[in-house]
């Protein structure tokens, strides 16, 4: 069964390891690492919430991801306004659409609880 979330934060991650490579390249050694924990994370998360053992444990699974996607636009906006950093503007598209989804489910599980 196909789920959008998954499959866009999978979207995400490969995406993120693909412009983490880049910065490597270029030796960008502590953002490339703190951006592709940051940016892998939040799929992880989603994927664990899949198997929540209930729903404040999907919620919390949930949250920690939106947690890792606000860090992960913090260091693509600091590679954004760096002059020195490439820029992948394509990526934080992504990320920020994978956030809207993120926040409307958080919304509606918290909603469905009470």
């Amino acid at each position: 069964m196909k789920n959008p979330v998954v499959d866009k934060s999978i979207e995400v991650a490969l995406m993120i390891i693909n412009y983490c490579e880049v910065l490597q390249a270029e030796r960008k050694y502590v953002i490339s690492r703190q951006l592709l924990k940051s940016g892998t994370s939040i799929g992880a998360n989603i994927h664990e919430a899949q198997n929540a053992e209930s729903k404040a444990d999907f919620i919390h699974k949930i949250k920690i991801a939106t947690k890792e996607l606000e860090e992960t636009k913090y260091w693509l906006v600091l590679c954004e306004k760096s002059k020195t950093y490439p820029t992948h503007l394509d990526l934080s598209k992504k990320v920020n659409e994978l956030g809207l989804i993120l926040y409307k489910i958080l919304s509606t599980s918290i909603k469905s609880r009470k």
